[in-house]
């Protein structure tokens, strides 16, 4: 079977365990994450390298227009600036690109593709010669081609990005699907760790090699990411929404470590299936990422786009893309120093991020949101007052402002933007959600990477008075707006939302309150609030979610089992509790509304 056709096979009926890449169970879904964890290294190397490279001697001597006169040169400030943040730029097309296709070609197409990309865009990029080569090969085209091959590798980087949180998310489970994405997201750390350093090893080279080789290592991480994806399975939601049910059901068995005919496969497949049915029913499009009523996709899209915004404008790449270069200009330390104290903080940044693994499902999402932003406004407070004297002393404790920011923002909201959209929004617009959560992020990233040079070498400290302020407008939208979503399914998830829709209270009050669900319940508030469109509400009002006797949806909570109902005509009473609710009947069949409505069944 090939790996990128294998969605069209079949399922084997010898009762064999089935395995991708001769793994399954708990080795197959770490190997998934392993590999995931490759693609945002990636994503993080790319972040670091240039914080090294963009006020090197080398490259400041290929390109002249990067060389900074003086800490206060806007437009040597503004060069360096479009330098780096035109990767951004690419990344946001990537990631409109899978807005646009991403569905229709699957998470795994999109991963290939977008690293295929990368590593084309990374050749461009370090076979530049600018004005300033010494071998005379070199000239303003060269600047402009380096241009392209970063954009380029940009391109790759936001398909990739706006996708491998979706296939982790649609291929674990809710007790670990915390866990696994933090986990991928926060080696984002690691990838920037290798790239300070290696940056400053290489600082010692006099030759162009000290910016070309850093550059051309990215390949490395691109080449892993294509020999994973070639031989690793398809997100098991994507294959069966798209028709392919005997490779969807494949892949969730070998996710289990059993064979296709496993009554647990089966069961997780039916699950899996019954969702997605409702939400066709629904006939999605695109379109329904503007809907709001009971499936609340467009303010779920928002609060998930929400994080990546206020993870960029709270100042995290201020910190990252120019460490080097604010501990040089900022605090007014030697170059070689800088790079140092550059590669210390991203392991800093590196440690911190691996407690999130721990963190995310112990503490919970809303709370480190909120921990990270209150910590990060301190952070910058301290920096901006540690700088605005305009003295060495007072200088040398922004370094520790910097540091401290470092740690709040790879604890908590490194890893959370890329965990929180994939799991807040519906399966029915998960892939087109995510995409605009990562446009969003790039955008955004382009916006502080872009102005951040101009702006130092302008208004000096008061740059960090902004992302102080900043993060403290942050704290009352994620308190009134950002649900917990631990330890809950997606689909369950649905319910939530739907629930607190239905009795006009906010989804975080809702997510407090109400408690975890059974599969069973999942299903039974689905059907009975209509979430997927299964009803029609205009032609049969009161036929699902409907108590007896009332216009209003049933919000009681159903029995945890359907053994624990007693059935007494169209009412269903819980042993446990003896509430009554309705039953939801089953849809096509005569009821007294449909009757009443004067409606032909």
């Amino acid at each position: 079977m090939s790996p990128l056709s294998s969605e069209k096979g079949g399922a084997a009926s010898n009762g064999a365990l089935v395995k991708y890449g001769g793994l399954n169970g708990d080795a197959l879904l770490y190997t998934i994450v392993g590999i995931a964890t490759c693609g945002f290294s990636l994503f993080g190397y790319d972040q670091g390298l240039m914080s090294g490279i963009i006020a090197s001697k080398q490259f400041n001597t290929e390109f002249p227009a990067t060389k900074q006169s003086s800490p206060s040169d806007v437009h040597a400030g503004t060069a360096q600036g479009t330098v780096t943040s035109c990767y951004e730029v690419g990344c946001f097309f990537g990631a409109l690109f899978a807005f646009f296709a991403g569905e229709r070609m699957g998470r795994r197409r999109v991963m290939l593709l977008g690293a295929v990309i990368m590593i084309v865009g990374t050749i461009i990029t370090v076979s530049a010669f600018g004005p300033g080569d010494q071998s005379g090969r070199g000239n303003i085209g060269g600047f402009v081609q380096f241009f392209v091959g970063r954009v380029t590798t940009g391109v790759g980087n936001g398909m990739n990005t706006a996708t491998i949180p979706s296939w982790v998310a649609e291929t674990s489970k809710a007790h670990n699907r915390g866990f696994l994405i933090c986990m991928e997201a926060s080696t984002v750390a690691v990838g920037t760790v290798i790239a300070y350093w290696l940056d400053f090893g290489l600082s010692f080279v006099s030759s162009s090699v000290s910016w070309r080789f850093p550059i051309a290592f990215q390949i490395v991480f691109a080449l892993i990411l294509v020999g994973g994806v070639l031989v690793l399975p398809e997100s098991p939601r994507w294959l069966i929404a798209h028709g392919y049910d005997d490779e969807g059901q494949r892949v969730l068995a070998a996710l289990l470590a059993t064979s296709v005919e496993d009554p647990a496969a089966i069961a997780e497949k039916n699950v899996v299936s019954d969702a997605l049915l409702a939400q066709a029913r629904a006939k999605a499009d695109k379109r329904q990422i503007l809907k709001g009523g009971r499936q609340q996709h467009l303010r779920r899209a928002m609060v998930g786009a929400s994080t990546q915004l206020f993870q960029q404008i709270g100042g995290c790449n201020a910190v990252i893309y120019y460490s080097t270069i604010l501990f040089e200009n900022q605090i007014g330390l030697p170059t070689q120093l800088s790079l140092i104290l550059g590669g210390v903080l991203s392991i800093v940044y590196a440690i911190c991020a691996l407690t999130s693994f721990l963190l995310v499902e112990k503490v919970g999402r809303r709370k480190l949101f909120l921990i990270g932003t209150f910590g990060q406004g301190i952070a910058m407070f301290i920096t901006f007052g540690c700088l605005l004297p305009g003295t060495a002393g007072p200088a040398k404790g922004a370094a520790f402002g910097l540091y401290l920011f470092i740690a709040f923002f790879g604890a908590t909201w490194l890893p959370l933007p890329w965990l929180y959209p994939a799991e807040l929004n519906s399966m029915a617009v998960r892939t087109q959600a995510n995409a605009i959560s990562t446009m969003t992020n790039w955008i955004s990233n382009f916006l502080v990477v872009q102005v951040l040079p101009t702006m130092t070498a302008s208004i000096g400290a008061y740059t960090f008075l902004l992302f102080a302020l900043a993060n403290c407008l942050f704290l009352p939208f994620i308190y009134f707006f950002y649900p917990e979503t631990s330890g809950r399914t997606l689909e369950e998830l649905d319910v939530v939302f739907a629930h607190a829709h239905i009795v006009k209270r906010r989804p975080t009050i809702i997510a407090e309150e109400l408690p975890k669900l059974t599969d069973h319940q999942i299903q039974t508030l689905t059907d009975r609030y209509d979430i997927h469109g299964g009803a029609s509400e205009e032609a049969a009002p009161g036929t699902f979610g409907a108590p007896v006797n009332a216009g209003e949806p049933d919000t009681t909570l159903p029995p945890t089992h359907p053994s624990e109902l007693r059935t007494h005509g169209n009412h269903a009473v819980n042993d446990d509790s003896g509430l009554s609710t309705r039953v939801p009947t089953p849809t096509g069949l005569p009821t007294d509304a449909n009757k009443e409505a004067g409606h032909k069944i």
